[in-house]
């Protein structure tokens, strides 16, 4: 069944792309470069219009790119007016551009725009751009133009993304795999690295004006994310004069607010923010069964729990940046932001166990006992960054230096009581605090260097330091004395220090007429440092290397045709310090978790085959195929154990759960994305994802699994009116085999509505999500050796919500003619 889907599929795909050549023959060309007068920067999402002079009507435009470059096609034989136009700019009028044959291409080169000195009152935008964008080397998802992300969290954002899935509990996958690096703003933060769900629910929607998805990151970016890169880029302002907004939400599920301010004049731009999260507390009632065999005592334990567990969530966001153009060829950037999130919790637990057979007896002995557990989670967080950027007289020749640090103070306190019943006897309880820093510093430094018409060298370096100092001191309760007293098998410190050391170089070329070609090669130098006082013995973990090759071929095909893509990428997945440590969590004594100090790099091979094609104002479409194989592959790991032994404690008939290097993963699978425009007023997105898993089990031989897993969306948008806008999203992922067990399937859906009034200033949005029914339920089946386990998880799920946003600064997104500035001399 899959191979005949996937063929068909490919036979679609290649239909396209013969169809597209075949209309590739158009009329005439007009491309360009847009820059700002002054700093010779490119100007991205620039407004160019093609006007007929005779009839003073746009026969045909478009929006500049990243690098501020631009191409109209399929443009009639005739003479124009070429207007270029953007937010704080005066428009630029370039008269009588003749195309004068079929096939005839004009180059405008470098179409400057002169800054204005006013206020944002009178200025205006014709276009709103794409939600979505597919680049290069990555896609782009404008969040700031979605209906719905006027409330939610980051999180909710992430759901309508391409390649990406989000699961109930707002665990990330990309393109199959959870190993993402995360980025805010293009700079690493600290606060990922110790609870990246938490910090995706405590990141307000409004507050993202779009995310970055890179599946094949280039030699440039590190060789760190199997799955790939995901970076969030905060709302601020380019434009010339002051502006802002405020947004306020309340919900059912989720409480925010935010404040933005920009303000630039001449060569500064300052811009700050603030902004809070609340998510309110829910109860999620549970239950699971476990069915495990003592082979040597010949017995069967059926062990039931069924509880009930409530949690809270909060995050607070702060900060500021400044942009500086000293001249024509220096500038300098940079931000700062103080982050806290955290989370607390309370869980009661009802647990029966009851032992089957045993030599020599034919009984059955049961216990039963309540567990009561009380749980928080606190990081405190400042990034900083300052970059330097320096451009010369040859086009594309540039340096950037860029220093980043971050500095996170975390807290984690937990504490459990388990009475025996029907006595309510209190006989085991852990007590514990668990304080922590994680400072990182990176200093990289970027060159490019044009060699000739259309080849360019790019090459850099990197420094990474990582220093992390934890220490956990947990009391343990002791029934002879009845009180709690500290338990030094328990208690432990761990002092962790990284550095990588890299170098990458990457040249950009044609390939004669075939096609463009990006190859790239990145060395890693990685050096770890770790200590663990409760590690039966210290390990020296070795350092290591990383070669990480990159290629991108891409081929337009034809100037309507779309662009095809071939890349390929090696990424590596260090394991984080939490999952190194070897301290031993007997918060649930049947139930017990641990770190890992032997676990190894994961290595990942991506190669994937991607088609787009820009529709005009149809909209546009994307098909990828892709291939990825991972080698030490980690996962988290359950083993059963009769007895299991930590200091002079023994637990009987206990599960330990450690992440572990569980052996080889293959993925092959294909991603649709489409954005129509059924009508003028309605808008379609589908996303649509199939992929064939096989885990070869390297410890538990003879567990492998293999799935076919898929996973597709629908988001629908429809303009009522000039000032009234609704939406619709649903969303679908299949049920999925992991290395020991079988992942349930999750849908939600939601409906939006966004009202505007004064003048577009304003607006206010209603939002809910799972209307009709209050919770989701979640099955999870887990299996090997000698056990069973299966879990129900019943998750609320449903909220409705309510955000107002005023923006001032007078900021509206249409054209002001009143200043358009005619120009007939030659383009600068």
């Amino acid at each position: 069944m899959l191979k005949k889907f996937t063929f068909s599929l490919l036979v679609c795909f290649f239909a396209i792309v013969v169809n597209a050549q075949e209309k590739a023959a158009g009329n005439g060309k007009i491309v360009g470069t847009i820059i700002d007068s002054v700093s010779k920067k490119a100007i991205e999402y620039a407004t160019i219009s093609i006007i007929d002079p005779a009839t003073k009507k746009v026969v045909n435009g478009t929006t500049s790119s990243a690098t501020g470059t631009f191409a109209i096609t399929n443009i009639p034989l005739g003479t124009y007016t070429v207007e270029a136009d953007f937010i704080g700019y005066k428009a630029r009028m370039i008269n009588e551009v003749s195309i004068a044959k079929k096939n005839d291409v004009i180059d405008l080169k470098n179409i400057a725009l002169l800054a204005t000195a006013t206020t944002l009152q009178n200025v205006t935008v014709t276009t709103q751009g794409r939600l979505i964008e597919n680049k290069i080397d990555k896609l782009v998802f404008n969040a700031e133009k979605d209906i719905t992300s006027q409330t939610g969290v980051a999180t909710d954002i992430l759901r309508k993304v391409p390649q990406v899935t989000v699961g109930i509990d707002g665990n990330v996958e990309l393109a199959g795999s959870a190993g993402i690096r995360f980025l805010i703003n293009g700079k690493p933060s600290s606060a990922f690295g110790s609870s990246i769900a938490d910090v995706l629910q405590s990141i307000p929607a409004n507050q993202i004006k779009s995310i970055e998805v890179i599946t094949n990151p280039g030699a440039k970016y590190d060789a760190q994310g199997m799955g790939g890169i995901i970076n969030i880029i905060l709302k601020k302002s380019n434009a010339q004069g002051v502006n802002g907004n405020i947004s306020l939400t309340g919900g059912t599920r989720t409480e925010n607010g935010s404040f933005n301010f920009n303000a630039r004049k001449g060569k500064l731009a300052v811009n700050a923010f603030v902004s809070g999260n609340t998510r309110l507390r829910t109860g999620t009632p549970s239950y699971s069964d476990r069915i495990t065999t003592d082979t040597a005592a010949s017995t069967t334990i059926f062990l039931h729990q069924d509880g009930l567990s409530r949690i809270a969530r909060h995050g607070f966001q702060t900060g500021g940046g400044f942009d500086y153009t000293m001249n024509d060829k220096n500038s300098f950037t940079g931000s700062f932001s103080y982050n806290s999130f955290g989370n607390n919790g309370t869980g009661l637990t009802n647990q029966t166990q009851n032992i089957k057979g045993g030599i020599g007896s034919q009984g059955v002995s049961s216990i039963a006992s309540v567990n009561n557990i009380d749980n928080a989670f606190h990081i405190h967080d400042i990034d900083a960054s300052l970059n330097y950027k320096r451009t010369f007289a040859k086009e594309d020749q540039e340096l950037n230096v860029e220093l980043n640090s971050t500095f996170g103070n975390n807290y984690n306190t937990a504490a459990n009581m388990q009475f025996l019943q029907p006595a309510h006897q209190l006989y085991y309880g852990t007590n514990s605090t668990n304080p922590g820093t994680n400072n990182e510093h990176e200093l990289m430094i970027d060159y490019t260097q044009p060699l000739q018409k259309d080849v360019i060298l790019g090459f850099g370096s990197k420094v990474q330091l990582m220093d992390i100092v934890t220490s956990s001191d947990v009391l343990k309760y002791k029934s002879s004395a009845n009180t709690y007293l500290p338990d030094p098998y328990l208690t432990n410190n761990l002092n962790y220090h990284q550095k990588v050391y890299a170098l990458y170089s990457e040249l950009t070329f044609p390939v004669g007429k075939l096609f463009d070609a990006k190859a790239g090669g990145r060395y890693e130098r990685t050096e770890i440092d770790a200590f663990y006082s409760n590690a039966q013995t210290q390990r020296k973990i070795p350092g290591y290397n990383t070669f990480v090759p990159t290629i991108y071929l891409s081929k337009k095909l034809g100037e309507e045709g779309g662009t095809l893509k071939l890349s390929y990428s090696k990424r590596i997945g260090r394991p984080e310090y939490q999952e190194l440590n070897p301290f031993i969590n007997t918060s649930d004594p049947k139930n017990i978790t641990t770190g890992n100090s032997n676990l190894v790099p994961e290595e990942s091979h991506r190669t994937e085959l991607a088609y787009n094609r820009d529709l005009g104002k149809s909209g546009s479409f994307m098909v990828n195929l892709f291939y990825r194989l991972n080698f030490e592959d980690i996962q988290p790991f359950v083993t059963y154990y009769p007895e299991y032994r930590v200091g002079d404690s023994t637990y009987t008939h206990v599960t330990v759960s450690s992440r572990q290097n569980i052996g080889t993963e293959k993925n092959v699978g294909i991603n649709v994305f489409s954005d129509l425009r059924v009508i003028e007023k309605m808008s379609i997105r589908t996303n649509l994802s199939f992929f064939h898993r096989d885990i070869i089990n390297a410890i538990d031989k003879g567990y492998n699994t293999s799935s076919f897993n898929y996973r597709f969306n629908l988001n629908t948008s429809y303009q009522f009116s000039n000032t009234l806008a609704g939406e619709f999203f649903g969303n679908f992922n299949s049920p999925r085999n992991e290395a020991q067990g079988k992942y349930p399937s999750f849908t939600n859906y939601s409906f939006a509505l966004r009202k505007q009034f004064w003048k577009k200033n304003a607006s206010i949005a209603f939002t809910t999500t799972n209307p009709f029914k209050d919770a989701v339920e979640q099955r999870t089946e887990l299996y090997g050796p000698n056990f069973v386990v299966t879990n129900v998880r019943s998750i609320p799920f449903r909220s409705f919500g309510l955000n107002f946003t005023l923006k001032f600064g007078h900021l509206e997104f249409k054209r002001d003619r009143e200043r358009s500035e005619d120009v007939t001399a030659p383009v600068e």
